[in-house]
């Protein structure tokens, strides 16, 4: 396995400078060749040009955030990430390679989740190269394994968790932080011997498959009456216990196990309705 090693260039201004001044000459030279017609300054002249193309062939540019890497005769000598003008062996082959953050917009996939119920997800990665020679030698072509590994990832990650579920348990609607980095972790250990770091990854799409997204809303809607009413049978009930308690503690009235009953069951009525009560006077007694 290739890892990055560092490898020292020389600064190249003054390489260029005397590559300028070697074509100067050679041309200066070549030209009284001509006119003279002398062969040994004609010579010199055509080997100080094939000298100054073979230097500055050495020479190349490091732009910020952008890596070299060397290699000479196929075998790997280093990467240099030493910016501006530089000057290397003219024999070496140069890969540049960019380490600037990239983002991944995934496409929009169609699987199912845990409960078998098919969903449309993406995801947007963003992600940088950190690793130059695992990125360059141990892969094809990084960014395609990037985006392959990606999807791979997502749809692992989609059958691993509910679209939505209770309170105590996660889902992929739910969790969004704690899926975010699920995520993150299982794309950092597919994608690390490819020499790239995972530096964000979030679900940027998330519904349910068209045929099932109106029964499923349905659902949701159903769920959601449910809850709500539960909260309100738990309210009315504790009202009712209270309103009893109270009654009895304080002695302002005294009511058997049937009246009881009657009054548990108007307060239940008029505290889990969805219309305002409407009173009415009792002009007899209580048992009429």
């Amino acid at each position: 396995m290739h890892k990055e090693k560092a490898i020292s260039t020389a600064s190249g201004i003054g390489v260029l400078l005397l590559v300028l001044a070697v074509f100067v000459g050679s041309i200066a030279g070549l030209v009284t060749a001509i006119r003279t017609q002398n062969v040994g300054v004609l010579l010199a002249s055509l080997g100080g040009i094939i000298v100054g193309i073979f230097l500055a062939a050495g020479l190349f540019v490091v732009n910020p955030n952008q890596a070299v890497a060397l290699l000479l005769f196929g075998n790997y000598h280093g990467t240099t990430r030493q910016m501006g003008l530089r000057f290397a062996n003219p024999l070496y082959t140069k890969l540049r390679i960019s380490l600037k953050a990239r983002n991944l917009n995934g496409d929009r996939l169609k699987v199912n989740d845990l409960m078998g119920n098919p969903i449309e997800i993406a995801a947007v990665v963003v992600w940088r190269v950190e690793d130059t020679a695992e990125a360059l030698f141990e892969v094809d072509n990084f960014e395609a394994y990037v985006k392959i590994q990606s999807e791979s990832a997502v749809r692992h990650l989609a059958s691993a968790y509910p679209y939505d579920a209770g309170d105590d348990e996660k889902s992929l609607r739910g969790a969004t932080d704690d899926i975010s980095q699920h995520l993150q972790r299982e794309l950092q250990e597919r994608l690390g011997n490819a020499g790239v770091q995972v530096m964000e990854a979030r679900l940027a799409h998330l519904a349910y498959a068209p045929e099932i997204a109106h029964a499923m809303l349905q659902r949701q809607q159903a769920s959601a009456v449910v809850a709500a009413r539960k909260k309100i049978v738990e309210g009315a009930v504790g009202m009712v216990e209270m309103a009893l308690q109270e009654l009895n503690a304080r002695g302002l009235v005294h009511l058997d196990d049937e009246r009881k009953a009657a009054m548990v069951s108007n307060l239940l009525v008029v505290l889990c309705s969805e219309h305002a009560a409407q009173p009415v006077v009792n002009t007899g007694t209580l048992y009429q």
